[in-house]
């Protein structure tokens, strides 16, 4: 494979929050480390569109800025079915996965309706969770921390993983799977503090070409950080460290 991975991140500016664009900067990071070139193309309407698409990032935003991102995200919505249906991996985080669902209901009953391109829906909490989040997934376990006013309905028969610590979803589970899209409420940026997570991503990314993708020597720095960090946090939890 000799041409750059490219890796969209929508809406930068408006669905950063919390870091979670980053996560965009860590996937090319570990594609570099693992010998291949990767470029970020950051994408605020849809003529800012590069040709090829290797994953996306939607990360998350505030709340005063729901209807402009939906707005703006609806007009993309034909090129997330094509990425869904091609098994370009996407992943969102808090809002920006909420704004893709079947909508969000606030607590004075109105909704902004979502693209209707996930499955379920993003409801009331009865106050704000804002605390570490722990979850077993099949990509290993999990950590971030959660900063959300609304739970997630719909979900429960495609989660990314049980919640063992935290709120996630609420009813014990965190998160949605739909072939190589990944929502979740992990902020940190969740592909950071969860390295075998991105790499899963990444192996996706590079069997689409036809290339084997094996973690870089320069990685296990950054990812004996991430564990301590991880450590740290299941320690606080009086949970079993790695």
């Amino acid at each position: 494979m000799t041409a750059p991975l490219t890796i969209v991140s929508l809406l930068p500016e408006l669905l950063g929050t919390n870091g979670d664009a980053a996560n965009a900067r860590v996937l090319a990071t570990r594609v570099r480390w693992a010998g291949y070139d990767a470029n970020i193309i950051e994408v605020r309407t849809a003529a800012d569109l590069p040709d090829v698409v290797d994953a996306v990032v939607v990360g998350s935003g505030s709340d005063t800025d729901l209807v402009a991102a939906r707005d703006i995200l609806a007009t993309l919505a034909n090129e997330f079915r094509v990425w869904s249906t091609g098994g370009v991996p996407i992943l969102a985080i808090g809002t920006g996965w909420e704004l893709l669902s079947w909508g969000i209901e606030q607590h004075d009953s109105t909704v902004i309706e979502g693209l209707g391109l996930v499955a379920g829906r993003a409801v009331p909490r009865p106050e704000r969770v804002t605390d570490d989040l722990v979850v077993a997934s099949k990509y290993g376990r999990l950590i971030g921390f959660e900063n959300h006013a609304r739970d997630y309905v719909g979900a429960e028969g495609s989660p990314l993983g049980r919640v063992i610590s935290g709120s996630g979803n609420g009813a014990g589970f965190e998160g949605i799977v739909m072939g190589e899209f990944f929502g979740t409420h992990l902020h940190g940026p969740v592909l950071a503090r969860n390295p075998g997570f991105a790499d899963h991503l990444l192996t996706v990314m590079l069997a689409r070409h036809g290339a084997v993708y094996q973690r870089g020597a320069d990685a296990a720095f950054a990812d004996a950080m991430a564990q301590g960090a991880r450590n740290q946090i299941a320690s606080r939890l009086s949970l079993e460290t790695e």
